[in-house]
């Protein structure tokens, strides 16, 4: 199967909240494909990056980053992203397209001169693709987050000498800032 990953334009929504919908079933789709229009429409998001996953010319995934900072302690102003939400097809999960998704986009924001990238998923997932447990290296999410789910709550560094130098509570964009999604 060829499949292609490329920025999403705006005629792209639709597909994009069927293959959310699909992913994540009735009730937690209908929350996804609100948050990621209201992602998409907050201004304290920008930049966003939202990645689809194409075959055929039928999206089958997407991946959407969106603006974040760090409290620190030191004062030090770091570029940062938040992954919410990442998006497969049920019929081509499992084949690597999240994983593509993932990996271009964190090449995107690197290139971007973003500095961190944090998620909150599943923590066996995540860590194929670099990103380490976010608490114990002193970053807290903007809710706090169940201790039987702190491995959940993960960050990447995509600059060296930040993970280890640099602690702080992250500050997510408006749209996000509920502690509804902050449970993992």
């Amino acid at each position: 199967m060829n499949v292609q990953i490329s920025k999403a334009v705006d005629s792209d929504r639709q597909a994009i909240s069927e293959v959310a919908m699909a992913a994540f079933g009735a009730t937690e789709g209908e929350q996804i494909v609100q948050l990621i229009a209201d992602l998409l429409s907050d201004t304290s998001a920008q930049p966003v990056l939202s990645l689809v996953a194409t075959t055929d010319g039928c999206i089958i995934g997407h991946i959407l980053f969106t603006k974040a900072s760090v409290n620190n302690p030191a004062g030090r102003e770091i570029s940062a992203a938040i992954l919410a939400p990442l998006a497969v097809h049920p019929d081509f999960q499992s084949q690597g397209i999240g994983g593509q998704l993932v990996t271009e986009g964190l090449g995107h924001l690197s290139q971007a001169g973003v500095d961190v990238v944090f998620v909150l998923g599943h923590p066996s997932y995540y860590p194929k693709f670099g990103f380490t447990q976010a608490g114990v290296n002193g970053f807290d999410a903007p809710y706090p987050i169940l201790p039987k789910n702190a491995s959940a709550w993960m960050v990447q560094a995509l600059r060296p000498g930040i993970i280890g130098a640099l602690t702080g509570q992250v500050v997510c964009a408006d749209a996000l800032d509920e502690a509804k999604y902050w449970r993992e």
